[in-house]
């Protein structure tokens, strides 16, 4: 996993718009393309089958994308694990890297002596996992295989940024 860029900088909150909108104006970042109720094909919470409801706001920040992402169903969960329920905390919980193979990535994590707290697939087939590296790092790491639909989506994220927030900061968007 040596020398992978950050793609992305995740942070856990309660309300992904609120929070969009809280950074946009702080720093200037977004739009923000928002998502609820994200549906999962798959959802594996270290190695058992569970059920995650989450909503996510994604917006570009200078070269990184920003995701603000929200629990939306009671349980444990990798957001939970950091950020317990009825805890109020909220924060950065993991950053995301581009693998050629999210398993093999997810292997040789666990030689290492790291976890594998998720692993999860959408509807349209996209695999994801993240890495339980928070004594290590403070944070967890989200594995992603740069899939022409998951580079399309940062590409049309970032292009977004660059032709700026006009009258709608905060946006709609479907992941079916």
């Amino acid at each position: 996993m040596a020398g992978l860029p950050i793609r992305q900088i995740a942070y856990f909150v309660a309300d992904v718009r609120a929070a969009a909108t809280r950074h946009h104006a702080l720093f200037g970042s977004g739009p923000y393309y928002v998502a609820d109720n994200i549906p999962l094909a798959l959802c594996l919470y270290r190695g058992e089958p569970a059920e995650l409801d989450h909503s996510s706001a994604y917006g570009q920040w200078g070269d990184v994308m920003i995701e603000f992402v929200q629990q939306n169903n009671p349980g444990p969960s990798a957001f939970r694990d950091m950020y317990p329920e009825g805890s109020g905390r909220e924060g950065i919980h993991h950053v995301a890297l581009f693998v050629d193979d999210v398993d093999a990535s997810i292997a040789s994590y666990a030689a290492q002596g790291l976890v594998c707290a998720l692993r999860a697939q959408t509807g349209t087939g996209l695999v994801f996992a993240m890495i339980d590296t928070v004594a290590t790092h403070g944070h967890m790491v989200e594995l992603y295989s740069p899939t022409l639909s998951l580079t399309g989506f940062y590409a049309m994220i970032a292009d977004a940024a660059r032709e700026g927030v006009g009258d709608a900061l905060i946006r709609p968007i479907r992941f079916d």
